[in-house]
């Protein structure tokens, strides 16, 4: 897990490239390097998770050296490929690097479809003087690029590339969507103008001044391959063998790994795996916790940790501290995020990484794969948990910053509205919104997430089962309660969904109301909004109108970044 960053082109300088990587050093404290020749600029911050000599730091050199490779994240199957490879290659390192820049060799992008992990990454071919870029199948990794006067320039995060000169101005259109839709941008859209970002499954290739991109990963043709006619016991036995397998993959490391519980089912289950199949019980779990009752998951995780024994950590987020983590959170995303939670997932990863733990597991990606979100039961549109009004105060935008909003509209592959939904989640709401967090947050402290539940052959096995396995009998992630089951009390199996974690309606109306009213107010002559009436829509929050706090986190998150 790392940060990668480069410059092709003739304003190809050290002093932007080092300005690029000191602006994410976060993200790989261990090692810096920098490869630079005429035109040419790659830049690497190394976070050590495997191989953890130097000879794997990066950029890395194929041994002809026509290929010079910068690469974040993992291939988690990186020990079955080196099998494959050792009768061409000779490897002088045990890193996943050097296997990835191998594969690239061999295969060329045909590589991609053979890679099981995480990554973003960028190889520059100096006989071809080409520049090969990819990212994994749902995005896990991130990989931003603009172009500046003919000259191209990629990172790992969007303030990397304000580090090296480029303008930051506004996408109006996407805020405008994000405040009307909730929308958090397309898959190769960011918050900030003339700044895009490759989509998950998709390489790109750049031999002038302009990238080709193209898609790699083609989900809706993946999912046919799968036999749709199980039975159900045999798809329990086939999706539990896959289960077991992704998380032997993502205990592949040289550093310690932990785990970030929940008192939901999803980690619920991955800690009991873990534990069935590593005999990992000392391995230390972390959890947050806000000290109120009504939203804390406490005495699920609790419980939970009493049936597994392993050691646990519980993290407080305490609401005198909100106001400092979230200006520093907001600096770190460079775009809006998911509020409270995020904010105390923040302080999980420090405290994980101030006791050694450079690695955590969590539980991502089991809703989308098994229908768990109420609104594949209700037919509704939404794509917000439990919110029964609309989150959205469009009444308090300007007329003429309205009409940039536009409503988003997304792909309908399947002939099914549920299939459909799940697409979404996976490829253009939940999932990219999500990434894009946890990424941010878990490399704020320089540690690396792993998401075993978004293994490909996983997510693509369980899409292509019958509803019927997904939901039944109004009991949703039907398979995955039946699996669990067995190592899980009834408690925990068969609780309910809850969308609620944080006290951040009542935090934000109640005890942050001044903080919230000073940003409010440098909203005030603001183009975007029509400030007596977003005035109003405060006041009615603060006097008791809080289904929803998600329009009040959003003009935080407006004053924080752009105001």
């Amino acid at each position: 897990m790392c940060g990668i960053a480069g410059i092709i082109g003739n304003k190809a300088s050290q002093t932007q490239l080092d300005a690029m990587l000191h602006a994410q050093t976060h993200r790989g404290p261990d090692d810096t390097g920098r490869y630079l020749k005429d035109g040419i600029a790659l830049g690497h911050n190394r976070l050590a998770i495997i191989d953890l000599s130097s000879e794997a730091n990066q950029p890395f050199f194929s041994q002809d050296k026509r290929y010079t490779i910068v690469f974040n994240g993992e291939i988690y199957n990186y020990i079955e490929l080196k099998e494959e490879l050792e009768p061409t290659f000779s490897f002088k390192t045990h890193s996943d690097t050097e296997v990835l820049l191998a594969a690239y060799q061999k295969w060329g992008r045909a590589c991609l479809s053979k890679l099981n992990g995480m990554f973003a990454f960028a190889i520059w071919d100096t006989k071809e003087q080409h520049l090969f870029a990819a990212r994994d199948r749902f995005g896990v990794k991130p990989f931003y690029y603009t172009m500046v006067n003919d000259t191209f320039y990629f990172a790992s995060e969007i303030k990397s590339l304000f580090a090296a000169g480029v303008s930051k101005s506004p996408s109006e259109s996407v805020w405008a969507s994000y405040f009307a839709y909730g929308s958090y941008g397309m898959p190769n859209e960011t918050f900030w103008d003339g700044i895009q970002q490759l989509p998950g499954g998709h390489f790109l290739t750049l031999h002038t001044t302009l990238p080709d991109i193209q898609k790699w990963y083609h989900f809706e043709e993946e999912v046919k391959k799968y036999n749709t006619e199980l039975s159900f016991e045999e798809v329990k036995s086939q999706y539990l063998k896959l289960l077991d397998d992704s998380i032997k993959l993502r205990f592949r490391a040289d550093v310690p790994i932990g785990f970030n519980v929940s008192g939901g089912l999803d980690s619920s289950a991955l800690l009991a795996l873990v534990n069935r199949l590593e005999g990992g019980e000392n391995i230390e779990a972390f959890t947050f916790y806000t000290g109120d009752d009504r939203y804390d998951e406490l005495p699920w995780v609790e419980g939970l940790i009493a049936h597994t024994k392993n050691p646990l950590t519980k993290v407080k987020l305490k609401v005198d501290d909100l106001a400092s983590l979230a200006e520093t959170m907001s600096a770190q995303q460079d775009e809006p995020y998911g509020g409270v939670p995020t904010v105390a997932y923040g302080k999980l990863f420090k405290e994980a990484r101030s006791k050694g733990v450079k690695v955590l597991l969590d539980g991502q990606g089991m809703d989308e794969q098994w229908a768990g979100y109420d609104y594949y039961t209700k037919n509704s549109n939404s794509v917000i948990q439990g919110v029964s009004k609309s989150p959205f105060r469009t009444s308090v935008l300007s007329e003429e910053f309205f009409a940039k909003a536009k409503k988003p509209v997304y792909p309908t592959p399947f002939d099914d509205r549920i299939l459909n939904l799940q697409y979404r989640d996976l490829f253009y709401t939940k999932i990219p919104r999500a990434l894009r967090f946890n990424d941010r947050v878990s490399m704020q402290s320089s540690t690396e997430l792993r998401e075993p539940f978004l293994d490909y052959r996983l997510v693509e096995f369980a899409f292509a089962q019958p509803l019927v396995y997904k939901i039944h009998e109004g009991i949703q992630k039907y398979v995955l309660r039946s699996i669990v089951s067995d190592y899980l009390s009834d408690s925990i199996t068969y609780a309910p969904k809850r969308p609620l974690q944080t006290p951040q309606r009542e935090w934000l109306g109640e005890d942050l109301q001044d903080w919230v009213t000073l940003h409010i107010e440098t909203l005030k002559g603001h183009p975007w909004f029509e400030y007596e009436k977003l005035k109003e829509e405060w006041d009615a929050y603060i006097n008791g109108d809080q289904d929803s706090s998600f329009h009040i986190w959003q003009w935080l998150n407006t004053s924080l970044l752009v105001s």
